[in-house]
């Protein structure tokens, strides 16, 4: 088949090149705009694009698939289908009316459905996930499924452990699924409707560790936004933390407390923190962090 690849981040990467090493080929990609990142702002493509670029195809990154002259220069491609993975942008009826379009999502459909499904699984303490092919429709995550696979999360496991792992994974799901419809044996599986959870973007008052909720909160909470999740001190210091491991030293919410390790304390017993990153400053040992404190401090609960 002759495939349009539609895709952002770095998880998109394995998918591309999966398809590249295909029978299927690989027409052009389409992805967003350079935009402004790092403390600088400074203007930077995305991953798919430097892989893109790299691989000799054509790439295409409209501000708005809505636009006419975008979906002209889509139409033209003359693909018989294209490739969905963490693409960004909105694609229009006009355009999915062109030829099938198969969206990689980072979870077990009608379970989370949105832009962030593998953070939100990890916060709801949710022990399974997966990854499903599906037919683009309308419907935010909607479209009927035409293959999927389950993986376990790991206690100990961040959101980006798995959604790295996932990528991988989901990217030979993916080119099985392409397969299918080139051979004419895809049976694409309606979404039940039942068990529907909604998956939005993150936040960066989300990513506040909320220290009164408890130690298993916490554990979830640092895990699902690593290397996000972040404090703020009594010194008025912003902090990065890592993900922590929940233990049974009594400790106040947001006291800190070190022995040896360096432990704080919850809604339901303490955590013991491994790794922190202080405004400005790379990622560091807890323990070191520590031993540059100058005097008694605690963190600060989220409001």
């Amino acid at each position: 088949m002759r495939l349009i690849f539609a895709g952002t981040p770095d998880a998109a990467v394995p998918s591309l090149e999966a398809l590249l090493a295909s029978r299927h080929e690989v027409a052009a990609v389409l992805t967003r705009a350079d935009a402004p990142r790092g403390r600088g702002r400074q203007l930077e493509e995305s991953p798919v694009s430097r892989f893109a670029k790299d691989a000799g195809l054509p790439v295409l990154t409209p501000r708005s698939l809505r636009d006419a002259e975008a979906q002209e220069q889509v139409a033209d491609l003359g693909a018989d289908a294209a490739a969905v993975v963490a693409y960004g942008l909105l694609v229009p009826p006009a355009l999915l009316a062109l030829h099938p379009w198969v969206n990689l999502h980072f979870s077990l459909l009608p379970r989370w459905r949105g832009a962030a499904p593998v953070q939100r699984a990890i916060l709801a303490g949710d022990t399974v996930t997966g990854a499903c092919a599906f037919l683009l429709e309308e419907g935010l995550d909607t479209g009927p499924v035409l293959a999927s696979l389950r993986r376990p999360i790991g206690p100990r496991e961040t959101a980006q452990d798995v959604l790295d792992d996932l990528a991988h994974a989901g990217a030979d799901l993916l080119v099985a699924a392409f397969d299918a419809l080139e051979d004419g044996t895809a049976t694409p599986v309606p979404q039940d409707d039942d068990g529907v959870t909604l998956a939005p973007r993150l936040t960066t008052a989300e990513a506040r560790l909320r220290w009164a909720a408890g130690a298993d909160a916490v554990d979830r909470q640092a895990r699902a936004f690593h290397p996000g999740a972040w404090s703020m001190l009594s010194t008025g210091q912003r902090v990065k933390v890592g993900p922590v491991e929940p233990e049974g030293t009594p400790l106040a919410a947001g006291e800190v407390a070190v022995h040896g390790d360096v432990h704080v304390g919850t809604g339901t017993g303490s955590v013991r923190l491994t790794t922190l990153a202080p405004a400005g400053k790379a990622w560091m040992d807890a323990r070191a962090w520590a031993r540059g404190l100058r005097g008694p401090v605690r963190f600060e609960d989220a409001p």
